[in-house]
């Protein structure tokens, strides 16, 4: 809180008592936003992702100021190169930067020093408001300064560092941008000490970390091997009647390179994680351009619809050919290990998959219905596989006499299955024919006496 004068006839100044700053939240965002179209010469701001609105009022609750955080820009050279991190790290922390995108002084004329105030008053507050709002806080805020319309005096005078002129490419949406050619001057400030140390770090602090791991992973590879792998792609049948914007095989491709890159692969992920891909590669990708020009980035709801009618077999087709590809053939002397995976919030279909061990390449899958299990789907997918002369192996649940019969008489494998304590028949009739092996060593005794320097005699 703070103490200002407004003026209100040349000359004179009126005491406006204490300002007091806070977050605009429910119906008086509208108002803000009202007041920004009419006022402020960018208008209101359409921001993506984390973004924060604040007001400054008097002791009567009169607006006196309005400020807006939101998503700092993706690429600035001078920032990157001041702050002195990495390509990968930039992509990882950015969450840790803000932008302070409009400052609106409400009051004409404004009285002295009324801007510093309230700059002050939010950056004290800033990086808490955001760690309640959104689960972390920001170290570092940005932001731009038309040289045509103003000197940037309240940043200046607030302790802001002034870094030089952006090229003059503005953001229009979420992941693209576009060339206005009017560089704006570029003004910093740490919201706390070190701040460009812990953004450089080769390791985020503890309290921070986890904005990395909410970063979707970058992909590296390059348009030239994204084309390459669309190509497979385009023999998987399109089951749609129209085609927008995202064939069939760009979304199979997208969904392909976020496995590559290690990312998680739920519909919300895969559309988080094509939102991270670069023009070029979306180009690369085969999605057509939209009305502006740009090539979109496919939502959740594209990758749902995507999934209920694919082809599956077909699909499989493909990925078995890109890893022979990349990988050769499978080796034909390992162990074959068929395991089932259930979805962790229920509701969903399980995915019975066969790889071979230990080099773990992919053979196969089948879906596992919900209102059956494995043991009527194992067979199914035998039957997909070369399984002639190998050892298939499968869990507990899976030792039936059905399905061990189709291993052996239908594909011509051995099988190896486990057998529990529940099977209590099965088991005793394993160890009158087969002897247990001896143990390296004997068990111990509960009864033992420890020796004196507690190992066991």
């Amino acid at each position: 809180m703070s103490k200002s004068v407004a003026s209100c006839a040349p000359g004179q100044q009126v005491p406006l008592g204490p300002v007091q700053v806070r977050l605009v939240e429910g119906s008086e965002l509208r108002r803000c936003q009202k007041l920004l179209d009419k006022r402020h010469y960018l208008k209101s701001p359409q921001p993506v992702g984390e973004r924060l609105y604040y007001v400054a009022t008097d002791a009567q609750g009169q607006w006196l100021a309005l400020l807006v955080f939101n998503a700092a820009a993706k690429h600035l050279k001078h920032r990157d190169q001041w702050i002195k991190w990495t390509p990968q790290q930039r992509r990882g922390r950015l969450s840790l930067v803000v932008n302070n995108s409009r400052f609106l002084l409400l009051l004409d004329p404004p009285p002295p020093g009324l801007g510093s105030q309230v700059l002050r008053l939010v950056l004290d507050r800033l990086s808490a408001d955001w760690q309640k709002r959104y689960g972390h806080p920001v170290l570092l805020v940005e932001t731009f300064v038309d040289p045509d319309q103003f000197d940037g005096t309240v940043y200046s005078a607030n302790g802001w560092t002034e870094l030089g002129q952006t090229d003059g490419w503005g953001r229009h949406g979420r992941d693209y941008y576009v060339k206005h050619d009017k560089p704006k001057r570029l003004f910093v400030r740490e919201l706390c000490p070190q701040a460009c140390r812990s953004l450089q770090a080769e390791h985020l602090k503890p309290d921070l970390a986890g904005v990395e791991s909410k970063s979707p992973p970058p992909c590296s590879h390059t348009v030239t091997e994204i084309r390459s792998m669309t190509e497979h792609f385009k023999q998987v049948p399109e089951f749609r009647g129209r085609v927008e914007s995202y064939p069939v095989w760009s979304l199979l491709t997208i969904m392909l390179l976020a496995v590559l890159c290690g990312g998680p692969r739920g519909q919300k992920d895969l559309a988080k994680f094509a939102r991270g891909l670069s023009q070029p590669q979306r180009r690369a990708l085969g999605i057509r351009r939209d009305r502006q020009g740009h090539y979109p980035s496919p939502s959740q709801s594209t990758f749902c619809r995507l999934l209920q009618g694919l082809d599956e077999l077909k699909v499989e087709e493909m990925v078995l050919e890109i890893q022979e590809q990349v990988r050769g053939k499978p080796p034909a002397d390992e162990l074959i290990a068929l395991d089932g995976k259930e979805p962790k919030h229920g509701g969903g279909q399980g995915v019975l998959s066969a790889v071979s061990v230990p080099s773990l390449y992919y053979l196969g899958s089948a879906i596992v219905e919900t209102k059956t299990n494995e043991i009527p789907v194992a067979p199914k997918l035998f039957q997909r596989l070369d399984l002639e002369g190998r050892f298939v192996s499968l869990d507990a649940l899976n030792t039936q006499d059905e399905t061990a019969r189709a291993l052996v008489l239908e594909a011509g494998a051995d099988y190896l299955l486990t057998v529990k304590k529940n099977r209590k028949t099965v088991k005793e009739a394993i160890e009158k024919i087969i002897p247990a092996p001896e143990a390296g060593f004997p068990p111990s005794s509960p009864n033992a006496d420890p020796s004196p320097d507690g190992g066991m005699e």
